[in-house]
């Protein structure tokens, strides 16, 4: 779920002294985190130092709050008004706009292309260079939880959401057409969690069983993975992130393990293979079609590559695979207003190494010990692994979004996409030049 946001408990001493919402940016370079008493933005460019970059307590009791990358743009919901839906300028501290709708907000997701609003019933889609709204998709299955996902390349803005309320079924939706692409049957049961990844080539699902993870192509809808989560006890399946480069894929749930898979090829090229291992491979791929289904399964499901053992479970977490000072990190932040940092080894996988918490609530000092302190040498293995030359990092040199600008290394944004008016959303440097008008998008949306 890429730049997921998680509503935290809404009851007990654990939402009033907790997080409300919590959700990472498109690429992964900031966090922001909804309270009782507002929300605030915070800086991940360094492990040791959590710095804030903005801080707001005009709307209280925020349950959605997204980033647009790491420029000014922020989408606040509040519990006061559930219906409405606020966009601000924060370094100026000025209001964009805002928008009603028929019933409470369940989610936004938005790239440089596209806004996306979900209700309970409905979905809606706004160009967010003038914040018009283009199509209004109704005739949806019940979600109740406000599934859906949104491809973080804007130039390749496919959206996903549930088919069915019963089975999981994922409906592939164009967001640049506004057509439907094709629907997945993924699961068996209900759909828990659906992701993209950050090219908008590849979509993850688990199920509310929370035991099988799939991984598809996009637009085919071809099963290209499939992971094993567990197989004792089904879980809620809390998060789900693609890696920047699309080579790992991370789960966590109600319990206290994280689970990260390695996506290699054998599965997925569609070369014919060059060594006798890579041919057995594709042998036994074919050979799925032909058996049941209970076989297949079991031929075709890989375990974990890496894994964190939490110190905590049945709170409510997102996690992520992030780039920070150069490496692969694992971060996980908990409804408890928590962010933990792990190093991950991209090479050998394994137990990942905690190396720093940090409390986001600022009313407590950060936790400290010999484990997670920078300062010991990290492990052996793990050191080696980085020194090796050919190690496979989550570094911004593989395919991905860049800092200065979240476009695709080499790919030309065309001049037409950016819409013309009176509010600049960007400061002098700052990336993406969009421009939104003000006042004239306020009030209630129109059903299409």
């Amino acid at each position: 779920m890429e730049g997921e946001a998680v509503e935290a408990p809404s009851g007990g001493a654990e939402a009033e002294a907790g997080l409300s919402c919590f959700s990472f940016n498109q690429d992964r370079t900031s966090l922001a985190i909804g309270t009782k008493t507002g929300y605030r933005l915070f800086s991940l460019s360094s492990v040791e130092q959590l710095d804030q970059v903005h801080e707001s307590s005009e709307i209280p009791d925020v349950y959605i709050v997204e980033r647009l990358f790491s420029s000014s743009l922020v989408v606040v919901v509040s519990h006061t008004k559930p219906r409405q839906m606020n966009v601000y300028h924060f370094k100026k501290g000025t209001e964009i706009c805002n928008y009603s709708y028929s019933s409470n907000i369940l989610s936004i997701r938005l790239n440089r292309q596209r806004l996306l609003v979900c209700l309970e019933e409905s979905i809606y889609i706004h160009n967010i260079k003038d914040m018009k709204l283009l199509k209004t998709i109704l005739d949806i299955p019940v979600n109740p939880t406000g599934l859906c996902a949104l491809s973080i390349n804007h130039s390749n803005s496919y959206l996903a959401y549930p088919g069915s309320l019963t089975t999981g079924e994922i409906v592939l939706y164009d967001g640049n057409t506004l057509k439907t692409v094709c629907t997945i049957p993924a699961h068996d049961g209900p759909l828990a969690a659906i992701t993209f990844n950050s090219v908008g080539s590849k979509l993850a699902s688990a199920s509310e069983k929370g035991t099988v993870i799939r991984v598809f192509s996009v637009p085919e809808g071809q099963k290209l993975y499939e992971f094993r989560r567990g197989m004792k006890r089904y879980v809620n399946i809390n998060s789900l992130v693609f890696s920047m480069d699309s080579q790992f894929l991370c789960a966590s749930s109600n319990t206290e393990t994280v689970h990260i898979f390695k996506l290699d090829n054998l599965t997925s090229s569609p070369e014919e293979p060059s060594t006798w291992s890579g041919y057995m491979g594709k042998m036994f791929m074919a050979a799925t079609n032909y058996l049941p289904s209970q076989v297949s399964d079991m031929m075709n499901q890989d375990r974990a590559f890496a894994t964190v053992r939490l110190n905590f479970s049945g709170q409510k977490n997102i996690c992520t695979l992030s780039t920070i000072q150069k490496l692969p990190r694992l971060l996980v932040i908990s409804s408890d207003g928590r962010l933990y940092i792990y190093n991950l080894d991209p090479q050998d996988g394994g137990e990942c190494i905690l190396i720093k918490t940090h409390s986001l609530l600022g009313s407590e000092k950060t936790d400290e010990n010999k484990e997670n302190d920078l300062r010991p040498p990290l492990p052996q293995s793990y050191a080696a692994t980085v020194a090796r030359p050919g190690t496979t990092s989550l570094s911004s040199t593989v395919p991905g979004y860049s800092e200065d600008g979240g476009a695709l290394r080499g790919e030309v944004i065309p001049e037409h996409e950016f819409a013309t008016g009176p509010v600049c959303l960007d400061d002098e440097n700052e990336f993406p030049p969009i421009i939104l008008c003000r006042g004239s998008q306020k009030g209630k949306t129109k059903q299409s």
